[in-house]
Parts: structure tokens; C-alpha cells; sequence
């Protein structure tokens, strides 16, 4: 595996994500806070924690994906716009990707595992987005290379590279700005891309913050990237947070991530599913599970180390049809 290299993974200036902004601020929401208040946060977690959601859930095309999707599309030159673009999802960056280049004027073939979520595929397919299945998430990178390569489109990378963590960056310049003096935040990981952007802002802005992450066991490829200090990679995919599912973590966002964070914490699926049911029930949001990630870790493996903190986190996306959604509160 590859070792990352901190000296070589340059993450963005604040100049250079104020720029972002700027660029965004037509196309996506600037989503809002929400500080949980209330009996039963109180009895889960104590009175004296302090809690801020960030609803990123409300966000276009419904996750943080289009931030980075769109910033890497701005890149592009107009003959590469022409030949159009070509990403892999299981979901919500080919959603993303999907909307960016309807309102960037340009074609997307996006790849997705046959598995995907029915809801997810038809979301790509109304945002004009053409969908190819494959029989899983390694295969859909090779289809995609084999596009790019024969179609001459250009491939957005789902987590990987310093514009994609530009743009998730504005996520966590906004939350810095909305809420001050934070002692921590938890984002969920993937492959790290919104964790290495949001850490970037937050140390900027907030440098005494400290920002931790969080994966399901089952998809856990950053916990183990940073375990080992290289790359690592999983055969399969084990959780219902099928978005944060990568099957692999890369130099560029793990050498940020092991910059900035202080640590990746595991949860179970049942402590996603419990968190899902937690936010429907305290706040009125119905988050997907990879959108409940940060207040597992909170009600979880993070409880004691952060009680009496104030602490954000992120609800990241909302992408999920309505019989998932209500089989996974029902624990099945």
C-alpha cells in the first residue's frame, strides 16, 4: 500500500477556500446550525454538553457532495466540459455529480454497484445523469476508468485531491463561522475527502478545535489507513452507511486527515440506526445513516472523552427513500 506523505499533500489556504466560496455561493446552500436543547439530550449526554448540528442535509442534491464536484468542474476547460464527466457512488456524489453538471452545462455517465439504492439511482437519472450498473464498487472504478480512457470525459473523484477538499472545505468555514469557539467536531468518513476539507477550515479558523472522525466498522478503511500509516483497502462493503463505504482511502486525503484529526472512532450499525431514530425523534430530521454518523460517535465511543464540550457535528446527507428509512428505525 501507499504511504501517505503530509510534506507532499498540501491542503488548501484560507484564501484559497474563501475563493470557494465565493465560486459556490450561487449553487449550493449555506445550510444552517442547529443546537440540540432538551430532556432527552440531557439525559443521553448530560446538560453540560454543548451540542451544534450542521444541516448539511438540507444541502442541493442532498448531501455536501456538490461543494467538491462542483469546484473540480469550474477546473475544467471548455473542450473538457465538452467531452463531458464520468464519476463512481454508491450515491450521493453521483448525485452530486449529476446536478454539478446540469448547472455547469455539461454531460455526466456516472457508475454505480448494482446494490445501490433504488431512490439514488432515479435522483441521478432525473438530474440527467446517464447510469451504468456494475456488480460492485471495485468494478465500477475499472468501468469508470474504461469511460474516461475510451470517452475522453474526465473523471471526478469522489473523496481524493486538493479541489475536492477545497470545496468540502467551505462546509467547514461555514459552521466556523455560524458557531464559535467549538472544543470539537465529528465528520463522518468515507474515503476522507469531507474530513480533510472540514478539518482544513476548522484548524484555520478554530485552531484550539479539536476534530475527530468517524466510520462504520464495516467500512472502516481510514481507521486502518491510519492505523498503519499507508493506504489501506476493504474486499467488501459491511454496513448500511453504504455512503460511506470506500472501498479504499488515497495519499492525498488520508496525509490531511492524519494531519488534522485527532482520531477515528468505529461505530456499529446499530448505533447508526439508534442515532437515525434519535435525530427523528429530538430534532425532526430524517437523516440517512452515513447523516447520523456524528452523533453515533457522540452517543457512543466519544461520550465521556467529550462530555461538558461544545461540540459540532455534521448532518451530512438525506439521500434515503422512505421504506429504508423506516426499516432501519425499526432495527431490521
Amino acid at each position: 500500500m501507499e504511504q501517505a506523505s503530509t510534506t507532499q499533500a498540501i491542503p488548501p489556504t484560507l484564501q484559497e477556500i474563501e475563493a470557494a466560496q465565493e465560486k459556490l455561493k450561487d449553487l449550493i446552500r449555506y445550510t444552517p446550525t442547529y443546537e440540540w436543547k432538551g430532556p432527552g439530550k440531557d439525559e443521553m449526554i448530560g446538560e453540560e454538553t454543548i451540542v451544534h448540528v450542521k444541516l448539511e442535509l438540507l444541502q442541493r442534491a442532498g448531501s455536501f457532495k456538490p461543494r467538491g464536484a462542483l469546484i473540480n468542474m469550474m477546473a475544467l476547460t471548455p473542450e473538457q466540459l465538452t467531452k463531458g464527466v464520468t464519476a463512481v457512488s454508491a450515491g450521493n456524489h453521483a448525485i452530486a455529480v449529476g446536478y454539478a453538471a446540469q448547472v455547469i452545462g455539461t454531460s455526466s455517465k456516472v457508475v454505480m454497484p448494482r446494490s445501490a439504492n433504488r431512490f439514488r439511482i432515479q435522483r441521478c437519472q432525473a438530474l440527467g445523469a446517464e447510469v451504468v450498473l456494475v456488480d460492485n464498487v471495485t468494478e465500477a472504478f475499472a468501468e469508470a476508468e474504461r469511460i474516461q480512457r475510451e470517452e475522453g470525459r474526465t473523471f471526478i473523484h469522489p473523496f481524493e485531491g486538493k479541489l475536492t477538499a477545497t470545496g468540502t472545505a467551505t462546509l467547514g468555514y461555514e459552521f466556523a463561522h455560524q458557531v464559535p469557539d467549538m472544543d470539537a467536531v465529528i465528520i463522518p468518513i468515507g474515503g476522507g475527502g469531507l474530513a480533510a476539507g472540514m478539518a482544513t477550515a476548522l484548524k484555520l479558523l478554530q485552531p484550539n478545535c479539536k476534530v475527530y472522525g468517524v466510520e462504520p466498522t464495516g467500512a472502516d478503511t481510514m481507521y486502518r489507513s491510519l492505523q498503519s500509516g499507508h493506504t489501506e483497502s476493504i474486499d467488501v462493503v459491511r454496513t448500511i452507511a453504504d455512503s460511506l463505504g470506500a472501498p479504499f482511502s488515497m495519499p492525498y486525503s488520508m496525509a490531511i486527515c492524519q494531519k488534522y484529526l485527532k482520531k477515528v472512532v468505529l461505530v456499529e450499525d446499530h448505533q447508526l440506526r439508534s442515532a437515525m431514530r434519535h435525530m427523528f425523534v429530538e430534532m425532526k430530521l430524517a437523516a440517512e445513516p452515513a447523516g447520523a454518523a456524528s452523533l453515533a460517535a457522540l452517543l457512543g465511543p466519544l461520550k465521556e472523552e467529550l462530555k461538558g464540550k461544545k461540540v459540532g457535528l455534521i448532518a451530512c446527507g438525506s439521500n434515503i427513500d422512505v421504506e429504508t428509512y423506516f426499516r432501519y428505525l425499526g432495527g431490521q
